[in-house]
């Protein structure tokens, strides 16, 4: 889903960050994480977050996942504001709403690929014929159909990644957030799996991606960049995204 500039305007709105603020210690151990940071995400986008290390990307991408609280602002995901609702309502968001990829596959290694894509529609109370129905989907989606009985140490990295990704939108999230996804992967595993990122956002599926590699953000159709706990650009297109990375 290739959004133009006119469409985006009409699409709705996913993610509104509004003044958010994050900040550690008082006093001399103040560490301002996050300062005066709005943001704007449509349905439909395909977004990269950017910046050196201790920019602030990572923590924005904790409160966007519903992972921590701002210390100040307004969030509002798919128009609910959730920065005053009970751990039990952000669990329940995280778990209908958001699908989570990260750069360590968090797979249990006791179980099955099938069951490691089954868990999140557990505390969705999904039936269990619909789990296994919808898991083995999902694991389709992601070219392991064939893999489904193997367990994490009978996979690849990038395997394991597909599953972890096939995990992440079995519950047919509204958004799809992935920190580092490629990290852990060699050359040729991550273009595989951004080839599926891709494709998943083509299906529809709003992305937005932390990284800090230009090879992978510049396959992306917005970078966001932050420096110093501020966005400093938020619309820049891989073109622009190469002049930035060397100033």
């Amino acid at each position: 889903m290739n959004l133009s500039n006119q469409s985006l305007k009409s699409a709705p709105v996913i993610i509104r960050l509004e003044a958010i603020e994050k900040v550690y210690g008082t006093g001399n151990t103040e560490v301002r994480a996050l300062d005066q940071v709005d943001l704007i995400i449509h349905q439909g986008e395909y977004c990269s977050i950017m910046g050196a290390s201790g920019s602030g990307k990572s923590t924005a991408m904790n409160i966007v996942g519903c992972l921590d609280r701002p210390t100040a602002g307004r969030y509002y995901l798919d128009n609910l504001a959730v920065a005053g609702l009970s751990d039990e309502q952000l669990a329940e968001i995280r778990n209908r709403k958001i699908g989570f990829v990260f750069q360590q596959f968090h797979l249990l290694p006791q179980i099955s690929s099938l069951e490691n894509v089954m868990l999140p529609m557990v505390y969705a109370g999904v039936s269990s014929s619909e789990r296994r129905d919808r898991a083995i989907a999902a694991l389709r989606k992601v070219g392991l159909g064939d893999r489904i009985d193997n367990r994490p140490n009978q996979l690849s990295g990038g395997q394991q990644q597909r599953v972890a990704i096939a995990r992440a939108i079995v519950n047919e999230p509204l958004l799809l957030l992935a920190d580092e996804p490629t990290g852990a992967l060699d050359s040729h595993t991550t273009r595989e799996v951004l080839d599926i990122f891709g494709e998943l956002h083509s299906s529809g599926i709003t992305v937005v991606m932390v990284t800090h590699e230009p090879e992978v953000a510049k396959l992306t159709e917005r970078i966001v960049w932050f420096k110093d706990g501020k966005i400093v650009h938020s619309h820049l297109t891989p073109e622009e995204m190469l002049t930035v990375a060397v100033a």
